[in-house]
């Protein structure tokens, strides 16, 4: 078998060494057009999952590798000059130059042919005289783009701008710190990966505040490429990454900065942290991150590993991780599959949904770095617990783990009561005491009979505020006939309907003590007139349709669902009175709170989106007047509801497409709505257009709920795939909502919340179990399987 490798990278290094040493009669040949000393970037990051899939494949690399790595445990966040450390997290890292000597020396041993300073024939010819061309060619493969039409990449370049420089000197942690400039913020990542070679630390002891200034580095240290101009004792050294928002960057005046001045400028920018010491580039220069998605990953013979392949943001020290477990997983599958295709289909289905897993999480870590400015305000524990759990892959459950004390000190700061979890804290909503911050999430049942609600409404609801939610929100109940999604749903335009209503709120308040209940108002507008979920969503009725309304004439998916009737300025007295009207009703049957409907396409929502909304009236155009008729809405809605009871608003936080809404018009939509009273925004995303692409994962809705609460100062109900007690614990803790909603796990589960307490093992009044159930607050045994066996032998 003949092995072309196009990039002597650590991926593309490590997959030719692999594949030789699995099979010594294959040649392999790595093509490199850079000479065998050069490198860019300075430090690496491993995880010990990585390391223990490499001891597994190659001890003999491991054991190189374990003789070089320099470990840490903390991670140290400095903000406002105030240092607050977390323990216990765990770090290995070494110089990419020692890494790739480790790796020429294996591929040397084994045979693999290296050939140096020789770029690569394009990987169409190489493919015609090789039976495998991995392309391990980076973020800017040549492979890549001459072949787009079989990879199908998807490109995005995000909003910052960043620099790898290094420090010759080894930093005590893992260090993000924050420069509030009169520019704007810039951050530091920095970590060390390189040892003081002397016995001495690098950096001067931590004192829990920020070091001495103005100090110069006496020792003359040598770096990791080489001396740096005079003799002395090797004091580590360490990356740092310096980021900042594109126009920081540029009205800093750091785009017109070279290499030197550049490192001169972060240098000064971040002394404290670096106790006055230099930086240095190495053919470093000012870049924005670019996300790298690839429909497929393989074109016949030729298959992408690496950042060819993918990329994921560097403050989750990805890259060389997925780059090595890539050459992991493709040698494997080559060893163990009989064709090559069948290997190349095996490679790619047991990595794209790690790596994809991995792109969730460092897309979130990105935003968060891209979003800091709304969050330097934080006090100091909140923000750095933010920070930590930023990605979504560290929780409060890890934290608490591996550093209990700082939890807990996040915790106190939070006002969590000794022993009671965050989500456990009870909540003042406008007038409205929560006793815990869960909600159960708005779902439509489509069970109604012309509206009225039955029996199944009072089973379902009144099944979740036994289950110990602070607050149950009702499905979207339709102010119209014509309002109604399916003939299914719930209405709030008849006395009938009111008082079916009356008995499920009865029932909550009396078999249920403590639990609020509220009511969602909406109209489904172009989305009207379909079938029942579970009949074909958003399918229009086969027969009985009745007419629909919307802002402007555009069917949700033309050819498919009605064209609706485009509204009139004189026809929208009428559809607000059906609001206000339906609110009356709403109060006088003892709802708790009242959320308007304005997301997920239907009327409301409509209006908000330019996608939807094509008016060249009053009502339509800019932002502000397709924010018009929902703030009418609002305002009618808001003087005929109770002044004690909050009014809460749904909002889709981006349309998930292009030319839609997206988070910086979510944000002026709930600037607008808090502005004219809403006492919270429940920030949910999308369903607004047919042909929307979402990028779905765990909780991928509240990073829009984070912004919106930290941007303008209004309390959130975060929805959207959150589906543990962890995840709300730490949604909470770092300030990135107020409630947290859950609709697919109260579906699986009605007593959720009861059971997230027991698990916690809290027994607190915000968590009380019906004394009817009590007898069942604890977990049933299972049988004996846990049993000691019996002993049958000696």
């Amino acid at each position: 078998m003949r092995i072309a490798v196009i990039g002597g990278g650590p991926g593309g290094l490590y997959a030719a060494a692999l594949l030789k040493r699995l099979d010594p009669a294959r040649e392999v040949t790595v093509w490199e057009r850079n000479a065998p000393e050069d490198t860019f970037g300075f430090g690496v990051v491993l995880s010990d999952e990585t390391l223990g899939g490499i001891e597994s494949a190659d001890p003999e690399v491991h054991r190189a590798l374990r003789a070089e790595f320099v470990r840490w445990d903390d991670i140290d966040v400095v903000h406002r000059g105030r240092v607050l450390t977390s323990g216990g997290h765990g770090f290995a890292a070494l110089g990419r130059r020692r890494l790739l000597e480790i790796l020429h020396d294996r591929c040397t041993d084994l045979g693999v042919r290296l050939r140096f300073r020789t770029p690569a024939p394009p990987a169409a010819q190489l493919a015609a005289t090789h039976d495998l061309v991995i392309a391990a060619d980076g973020v800017h493969s040549a492979t890549r783009g001459a072949h787009t039409a079989a990879f199908r990449p998807r490109l995005t370049t995000h909003r910052c701008r960043y620099i790898w420089l290094s420090a010759d000197f080894a930093l005590d942690a893992f260090r993000f710190e924050i420069a509030e400039t009169e520019h704007g913020i810039m951050q530091l990542h920095g970590y060390p990966y390189e040892a003081p070679r002397d016995g001495r630390d690098g950096a001067e002891p931590r004192d829990g505040g920020p070091g001495p200034t103005g100090a110069t580095d006496p020792t003359g240290a040598t770096g990791p490429n080489g001396p740096s101009g005079a003799s002395g004792p090797n004091t580590g050294a360490s990356t740092v990454i310096v980021e900042m928002r594109e126009e920081v960057w540029r009205a800093a005046g750091l785009d017109l900065c070279d290499e030197e001045e550049s490192a001169q400028r972060c240098a000064k920018i971040f002394s404290e942290a670096l106790r006055g010491r230099p930086l240095r580039g190495n053919n470093s220069s000012w870049t924005a991150f670019r996300t790298v998605v690839n429909a497929h990953w393989s074109h016949g013979n030729i298959v992408l590993l690496g950042d060819a392949a993918h990329t994921a943001h560097f403050s989750i020290g990805s890259g060389t991780k997925l780059a090595v477990e890539d050459a992991l997983a493709l040698a494997a599958c080559v060893q163990e599959h009989d064709t090559l295709p069948a290997a190349l289909t095996a490679y790619e289905t047991e990595r794209r949904p790690v790596v994809e897993s991995t792109q969730r999480a460092a897309a979130a870590s990105l935003r968060w770095f891209e979003d800091i400015a709304g969050y330097v305000d934080q006090p100091p524990r909140q923000f750095a617990f933010n920070l930590l759990t930023r990605s979504r892959r560290v929780t409060h459950g890890n934290l608490r783990l591996r550093d209990p004390r700082f939890t807990g000190l996040v915790e106190r700061d939070f006002g969590c009561p000794e022993g009671t979890p965050p989500m456990f804290t009870p909540y003042r909503l406008g007038g409205l005491t929560l006793r815990n911050r869960v909600v159960v999430s708005p779902m439509d049942m489509y069970s109604a009979t012309d509206g009225v609600p039955g029996d199944f409404h009072l089973v379902h609801l009144g099944a979740r505020a036994l289950g110990g939610a602070g607050l149950v929100m009702t499905e979207m109940v339709c102010v119209s006939p014509e309002g109604r999604i399916t003939p299914g749903c719930t209405g709030l335009y008849t006395e009938e309907q009111a008082a079916a209503w009356t008995r499920v709120v009865d029932f909550v308040h009396t078999g249920a003590p403590g639990t609020a209940i509220g009511v969602q108002l909406g109209h489904s507008g172009r989305k009207g007139s379909t079938r029942r979920m579970w009949e074909g969503i958003d399918q229009p009725l086969p027969e009985d349709n009745w007419p629909l309304t919307a802002p402007s004439a555009l069917p949700y998916r033309h050819g498919l669902n009605q064209v609706p009737h485009p509204l009139t300025t004189a026809e929208l007295p009428a559809l607000r009175a059906q609001f206000t009207e339906a609110a009356r009703r709403a109060a006088a049957c003892g709802f708790d709170l009242l959320e308007l409907h304005c997301a997920h396409g239907y009327l409301l929502s409509s209006f908000l989106s330019p996608l939807t909304n094509r008016r060249t009236d009053a009502y339509g155009g800019s932002l502000e007047n397709r924010l018009r008729f929902p703030l009418e809405v609002f305002d009618a809605v808001r003087e005929v509801w109770p002044a004690d009871r909050p009014v809460t608003v749904r909002i889709s936080a981006t349309d998930w497409a292009d030319g839609g809404n997206d988070t910086d018009e979510a944000v002026a939509i709930a600037r607008a709505f808090a502005h004219h009273g809403a006492a919270a925004l429940d920030v949910s995303t999308g369903q607004v257009v047919a042909d929307e692409r979402p990028e779905y994962g765990r909780s991928y809705q509240t990073p829009y709920a984070d912004r919106i609460r930290n941007s303008v100062g209004i309390p959130v109900i975060a929805v959207g795939a959150i589906s543990s007690w962890d995840d709300v614990n730490s949604l909470l803790l770092a300030g990135r909502a107020d409630l947290c909603a859950l609709g697919r796990p109260h579906l699986y589960d009605p007593h959720w919340t009861l059971h997230a307490a027991a698990e916690q093992d809290y027994a607190g009044l915000p968590a009380p179990w019906p004394p009817q159930y009590r007898a069942g607050s604890r977990t049933p045994p299972t049988g004996r399987t846990d049993a000691p066996r019996p002993r049958l032998a000696l």
